[in-house]
């Protein structure tokens, strides 16, 4: 079977699988990744380290499962990732899902901003409630009847396409400023956490109230020099004063 076949302006983008089990799981996702030209990718926490059995379904995608970065946590795995998509078949709360199809779009738009992580959970429970509230979007693969969920390694071919498919169509814009990453909006947010506790905002539990706030910079999709002027200013105003 054969697809769009993304050439040199296909988009940035890592396939990050949190606490994989099944071994035929990574190396279809392996030989998924590879159809579609995309070789960047994580594993997170796995619950299986059975390659063998994982490079029997690799197959001519072998070299591309020997390379799966092994990162300890989802927020080592995207590192260097401008925007995150977590994958559910859940309803989240608040949220409208993206479609593979929308993903794709957004994904070539971001263009020179930087790289796109696609988050895929477990083959039974998923992405947590926690994780997917780490990432910027989430997105659910449109199904029918009482099976609303796919195959972890089918999942991962569907969100391959999309992206494929989008960059095939939609030529990528000029390159724009810089995007800021997840680990610098993460020192932002650590910033902004002890600003608030210095002037009193958080004199107790801290709840929600920081999460929400950093969720609308978020949305604001803030490039680099602007995520290190916050940080800078919101550092100065929780340092101590003479």
């Amino acid at each position: 079977m054969s697809g769009p076949a993304p050439g040199p302006e296909a988009p940035a983008a890592r396939f990050v699988l949190v606490r994989p089990r099944q071994p035929e799981n990574l190396g279809a996702a392996a030989r998924a990744l590879a159809n579609f030209g995309f070789s960047d990718w994580a594993l997170v926490g796995a619950g299986t380290h059975d390659f063998a059995r994982a490079r029997r379904v690799a197959v001519h995608a072998e070299a591309l499962l020997d390379r799966a970065a092994v990162a300890p946590s989802l927020e080592d795995a995207v590192a260097g990732c401008t925007l995150l998509v977590g994958t559910t078949s859940r309803r989240v709360r608040g949220r409208r899902p993206l479609t593979p199809a929308e993903v794709g779009r957004v994904a070539a738009a971001e263009g020179g901003r930087g790289r796109v992580a696609i988050v895929f959970g477990d083959e039974r429970d998923g992405l947590s409630a926690e994780d997917l509230r780490r990432c910027d979007e989430v997105s659910t693969i449109p199904t029918a009847g009482p099976q609303p969920s796919l195959n972890l390694a089918q999942a991962v071919a569907v969100y391959a396409h999309a992206l494929a498919a989008a960059a095939a169509v939609q030529p990528l814009e000029p390159p724009r400023r810089e995007g800021a990453t997840d680990d610098e909006l993460r020192r932002m947010e650590d910033a902004l956490r002890q600003a608030l506790r210095r002037c009193g905002f958080l004199a107790g539990p801290e709840r929600h109230a920081v999460r929400d706030l950093v969720a609308s910079l978020r949305r604001a999709r803030l490039s680099r020099d602007e995520v290190r002027l916050w940080t800078a200013a919101l550092s100065r105003l929780a340092s101590p004063r003479d």
